[in-house]
């Protein structure tokens, strides 16, 4: 199979009605628990090797995970090879000890596994996995999973409900037997679309996907998510005080898979911190014409922020999304769901076209995912400084007023990176601006405990406050040019 092959399989089957996967669920799969369905576990020692440095695990059919997905082993030379099911793969748990399924159960997803050593090639550990409609997840050598990818996202945030398409079949390549890259095909279908997708993994200290999409609409579609990302953050610096957000009864400072959205365009660097705890869902929408870039990413990589010793959030990485081909004028759209629950992905970042996208035509898409830990990183290196942190309280704990006014709120926004002078500079300034109300007395000053720069200013509201986001940007100046990317935060 090939990646043309697979366009022609989406174009033809955009060209029929949908047809949903039949729910053939075994009774006993569909009835297990979270537990049961945790306590079956791939035979390791089953694993399909690919090349020296890669083998593939499998993942069972059962609980929320109904629906079969096609896989195939795609050799050098010659047809696409099925792989089939055998309960033998598995080790079943207690729960289903015994019992048979048939070979055409199929499976749930996969996982692919990686020798990040090359002195050690037969230690190999898991660095990606597609498991539930076209959600995946990516990592580097010494990163931990966090937020996932998607292949498409549709009606997310808009009107009716939300659609999710589904990644029915993969073929995997397998690689000559020295290649540190593995090469992975997809078709991907739903009631408004399908699509192929071809994926050139990577793996490495940062790993790198890159991916070449067909896309074939049903119909018209009013928003189009491209190159989506979906995160989790429950709370952190941004909150409590921000935008309403209320706060966590937590004994970790911050739960996170990530902080903040980045959107790079030629003229600037934006980034938004993320907040969670409004009442309602809040979205978002950062005009690019063009794009050069965006991802969710997770700036705190300090133990001491998070004090949780399984979950690792300050390992978790971000992901960014280098656009080639087919992203034109449009929105990165951030669509943020009140959430009081940690397993609850409730971010979602993704590239929207400004015009709906047609029914019966072809989209044509090219990007590249990276994953980032620690920055500066290559894949969003550039000469700007950073926001690292952003902190909300109320102003009259500084700047107290007589009568008293708990409405001013106070904005403690830290910078740090390349461009930032070392010591004492006068010339250094902050640019602010508020959509509404007022911006008062923004002063900036040197952090000698960090090298970098803080920012205080404070934001009076307008009076009466009108319904609707107050959207609040700052970024620092020197010589009238700006030397940091733009904070971007909703009052």
């Amino acid at each position: 199979m090939t990646f043309e092959g697979v366009t022609e399989q989406a174009r033809r089957l955009a060209a029929a009605p949908y047809r949903p996967s039949a729910d053939d669920l075994p009774a006993s799969l569909a009835s297990l628990s979270y537990d049961g369905y945790r306590a079956i576990t791939f035979r390791p020692d089953a694993a399909p090797r690919l090349g020296d440095s890669f083998s593939l695990q499998l993942f069972h059919r059962g609980f929320l995970q109904r629906k079969r997905v096609a896989l195939f082993l795609q050799p050098p030379d010659g047809p696409p090879q099925p792989i089939l099911y055998r309960s033998s793969l598995f080790d079943l748990g207690s729960g289903l000890a015994g019992q048979d399924f048939p070979s055409d159960l199929g499976f749930a997803g996969f996982r692919l596994h990686y020798a990040f050593d090359d002195a050690k090639p037969a230690h190999q550990e898991e660095f990606l996995v597609f498991l539930g409609a076209s959600y995946f997840r990516l990592r580097g050598k010494t990163q931990e999973y966090g937020l996932s990818a998607r292949g498409a996202a549709i009606q997310t945030g808009g009107p009716g409900a939300e659609e999710f398409p589904d990644f029915t079949a993969f073929w995997i390549c397998e690689p000559k037997a020295e290649a540190r890259a593995v090469t992975i095909l997809a078709l991907l279908d739903s009631p408004s679309l399908a699509g192929a997708y071809r994926f050139d993994v990577h793996p490495g200290e940062t790993s790198r996907m890159v991916v070449t999409a067909s896309l074939h609409p049903r119909a018209a579609i009013p928003r189009l998510g491209l190159a989506p990302l979906t995160s989790m953050f429950l709370h952190g610096e941004n909150g409590p005080g921000a935008g309403g957000a209320q706060p966590f009864d937590d004994f970790r400072p911050q739960v996170h898979d990530s902080d903040g959205l980045v959107v790079s365009t030629r003229d600037d660097r934006l980034w938004r911190p993320l907040t969670n705890g409004r009442r309602d869902p809040q979205i978002s929408a950062f005009q690019v014409d063009p794009l050069d870039g965006f991802g969710l990413l997770q700036r705190e990589r300090n133990f001491a922020a998070y004090l949780d010793v399984q979950a690792r959030h300050e390992a978790r990485p971000g992901l960014w999304v280098t656009p080639q081909a087919g992203f034109g004028v449009g929105a990165v759209q951030l669509f943020e769901i009140p959430s009081r629950e940690e397993y609850m992905d409730n971010v979602v970042a993704a590239f929207v076209p400004a015009a709906p996208v047609a029914g019966g035509g072809a989209l044509d898409l090219a990007y590249t995912l990276s994953t980032v830990g620690g920055e500066p990183d290559t894949a969003v290196l550039s000469a700007l400084a950073r926001v690292v942190s952003t902190r909300v309280g109320s102003a009259e704990r500084l700047r107290p007023t007589t009568p008293p006014s708990p409405e001013r709120r106070l904005y403690v926004v830290d910078f740090e990176g390349p461009g930032l002078p070392a010591g004492h500079d006068e010339s250094l300034a902050a640019e602010v601006s508020a959509s509404l109300g007022t911006m008062v007395d923004p002063v900036v000053e040197r952090v000698p405990q960090t090298g970098g720069w803080r920012l205080y200013v404070e934001w009076r509201p307008p009076v009466p406050r009108p319904p609707g986001d107050i959207i609040l940007r700052a970024r620092l100046m020197r010589f009238g040019r700006p030397i940091s990317e733009t904070w971007d935060n909703v009052a």
